[in-house]
């Protein structure tokens, strides 16, 4: 039975994983399609606080922590980089590049949050150090990949035609995506997906501070989304005036809402959140190379996607990259473990001979 539950985290993650591989390729029809992102976006928002509400209300009420003027303000901040500027950002270059170069690029996350990390002491560099230049290599690695993945192609890499090719995708589509039509485009989206990240790292540190003082993640990702529901809304209707372009059916549309919002946020979040406080976040994180993998597979077999070299070196440069940075990051949490234990033991030592006199005495 231990044997059993010593998977689960894996198998949650892998699920994890296999659920944003579907929100990229969902979302992706629905954009081609002419949705607005930036009415997907809050509808996403809508969905997930509905969704989320519950979970916090339940699980949460006999333990949730004590609100703040502080937290409250930690949670706007988190709402505004975390949600609402990370989720635009990424979905307009989603719209304007592809599901494999958007998901790659998404990669460089752990190395943006390390270097936005050193400034606010969470992180060190210790160049010294097998684990400190791994880290730092990692870093290059991952930012040299996504530069690549960016600005090159190359040349078209011929794949045997998939015989699971969705036909409705390509009805919805015309058989031509917008990126493979105007390379200008693939590099504004693959920038903004880039950008999308930088704002995820920020919404990382927020969020670092705030767990120290509010352990409450239901409650707070449920008023983050609420927050954030408000601020896409207002967004959405400055960009999307007309209501046309909210309008929703029976459609790839109306099941790019749901997914996003209850697979993409909801699940995907509350999973995250037991797997983090089962197996931390370094084992969480290893797994989002793993996506690319599967958006890659999918992408090509799914909805004909062209593949090129340049995609595949820099998708190649930051896996590798960063796998060195999470090696690095879990050599120095063994050895600050290590320390520690070092440390009390030394205590425990030091407290010998005081107590032994009177244990002698007492004799």
């Amino acid at each position: 039975m231990g044997v059993k539950r010593d998977y689960l985290p894996a198998v949650a993650m892998v699920t994890v994983q296999v659920g944003f591989a579907g929100l990229n390729i969902v979302s992706k029809l629905a954009l081609d399609t002419g949705m607005n992102p930036f009415v997907m976006v809050a509808y996403r928002q809508v969905i997930a606080t509905v969704f989320l509400a519950p979970f916090a209300f339940f699980y949460e009420r006999k333990t949730r922590m004590k609100m703040t003027a502080t937290i409250l303000f930690q949670i706007f901040l988190c709402s505004v980089f975390g949600a609402t500027l990370n989720q635009l950002l990424y979905f307009v270059g989603l719209k304007l590049s592809t599901p494999t170069i958007a998901c790659a690029l998404s990669n460089t996350l752990p190395a943006i949050t390390f270097v936005m990390a050193i400034p606010f002491r969470m992180e060190t560099v210790e160049l010294g150090s097998l684990a400190g230049s791994a880290k730092v290599v990692g870093t290059v690695l991952c930012v040299g990949g996504s530069m690549l993945m960016t600005f090159y192609k190359g040349m078209l890499l011929r794949l045997p035609q998939s015989s699971i090719h969705w036909h409705y995708a390509e009805e919805l589509t015309g058989g031509v995506t917008s990126a493979s039509s105007n390379g200008d485009k693939m590099v504004l989206g693959s920038m903004l997906v880039v950008a999308s990240c930088v704002s995820w790292a920020v919404w990382f540190i927020v969020q670092a501070k705030m767990s120290e003082s509010f352990a409450s993640p239901y409650t707070s990702t449920a008023l983050m989304s609420l927050m954030a529901s408000v601020e896409c809304m207002a967004v959405g209707a400055a960009v999307e005036r007309k209501a046309a372009g909210w309008a929703v059916g029976w459609d790839i549309r109306l099941a790019a809402a749901f997914y996003t919002g209850v697979v993409g946020s909801g699940i995907a979040f509350g999973l995250m959140s037991w797997c983090i406080q089962r197996r931390g976040p370094l084992y969480v994180s290893m797994f989002s190379p793993l996506l690319l993998v599967i958006v890659a597979v999918l992408g090509w077999a799914i909805l004909d996607e062209k593949i090129y070299v340049g995609s595949v070196v820099g998708s190649a440069l930051i896996v590798g990259g960063l796998y060195m940075v999470l090696w690095g990051k879990g050599r120095e949490l063994l050895r600050s473990r290590s320390d520690v234990e070092k440390s009390m033991d030394e205590e425990r030592e030091m407290d010998f001979p005081s107590r032994s006199p009177r244990m002698t005495s007492l004799v």
